[in-house]
């Protein structure tokens, strides 16, 4: 009797820990949603030899009183705010400031300051020079300074790129939870390594593609049906292990959704450009950035279960305790994803 109500007890227990877990992803998920950590984009341009026009596309988030600006060497002078400039192509775009500069900013350092306070969000600047060359940077979450590029370096679009995949990867939850879901079918190391290697094979395909424009679908449709594929994945989670594809060939499964995902990652990497002159270079690092990103969260909640199942014992399995939670908490999220993703592009 002593024994039973130990084993109930210890139940209970991890019955409130689930519980509790489950609770505060909900509550955090409001947050998710509002895509909080979506990244602040800066485009520096070169209008003429002596000036740079700047735009700012911030995040819903960032509030307009602490909207960022950009601020440029001493030797710089701002001139007064218009609401049109004639940029390349002769093309009348409205710009927020207009710098005027002694001399070239190539290698100069700028920064970006808010009027209240710095945000968490990761910003991506873009330059344009005069001839059309445009390159990107990748500022962490925090940063506010970087150095204006001289010329494309392979060094720096290896560094700047692939930390744009490790970060995209890691703010863009969708990709994550369909991850989630893939290791906890998987099961086994062999199966779960298998079940990736099919899911990273069909994204890079699709997002190769997609970044060099072979292939072409517009963004917002995509978008809703990722959200959707990871709702499928976690009502298949719920569920339970069964006989249904899903559960016998994970990695049919992964390849097939991986080609839908790729075409995710493409969007962003489009949004923020590709090298002019190293686009072959760029979309490789950026793709071993979401790589390491993946890599790192599959070990991260491998290692999560494995610890999880050692304080629980080996009387209880915890993966096949806790999966209808798993998949009920991750299918509501998601479903919140498609219902707004759809109404976004149906309305």
């Amino acid at each position: 009797m002593i024994k039973n109500r130990t084993r109930k007890i210890s139940d209970a227990t991890l019955l409130c820990c689930w519980m509790l877990f489950s609770g505060i992803l909900i509550l955090f998920s409001t947050t998710i949603f509002a895509d909080d950590l979506r990244p602040i984009y800066i485009e520096v341009e070169q209008i003429e030899n002596d000036q740079y026009g700047v735009r700012i596309k911030k995040p819903p988030k960032v509030t307009e009183a602490n909207r960022p600006s950009v601020v440029f060497p001493d030797y710089c002078q701002q001139l007064a705010k218009t609401s049109n400039v004639r940029l390349r192509a002769g093309v009348p775009v409205a710009v927020a400031d207009i710098w005027m500069c002694r001399q070239s900013i190539d290698g100069e350092e700028l920064v970006l300051r808010y009027p209240l306070f710095i945000v968490p969000n990761p910003a991506i600047v873009k330059v344009i020079s005069l001839a059309g060359a445009s390159y990107t940077i990748a500022l962490a979450s925090g940063d506010t300074r970087w150095e204006m590029p001289r010329a494309e370096d392979i060094n720096g679009i290896a560094k700047q790129y692939t930390w744009l995949g490790i970060e995209h990867i890691w703010i863009g939850y969708d990709h994550l939870l369909f991850l989630l879901c893939l290791i906890w079918i998987a099961g086994t190391w062999k199966r779960i390594l298998v079940t990736i290697t099919g899911f990273t094979l069909a994204h890079s395909v699709t997002l190769a593609l997609s970044a060099l424009e072979i292939i072409k679908l517009p963004v917002p449709p995509v978008e809703a049906v990722i959200a959707l594929s990871v709702v499928f994945l976690a009502t298949e989670v719920a569920k339970g292990r069964s006989h249904s594809l899903t559960w016998r060939r994970p990695v049919t499964v992964s390849s097939s959704f991986g080609l839908l995902h790729g075409l995710g990652f493409a969007a962003v990497l489009n949004e923020i450009g590709l090298p002019q002159t190293e686009v072959l270079s760029g979309l490789l690092f950026f793709n071993i950035g979401v790589e390491i990103g993946q890599a790192f969260f599959a070990i991260l909640v491998i290692l999560l279960i494995t610890l999880v199942q050692k304080i629980a014992g080996a009387k209880i399995d915890i993966k096949q305790w806790s999966q209808r939670g798993v998949g009920y908490s991750v299918g509501c999220i998601a479903a919140y994803w498609l219902f707004q993703r759809v109404m976004g592009f149906a309305v």
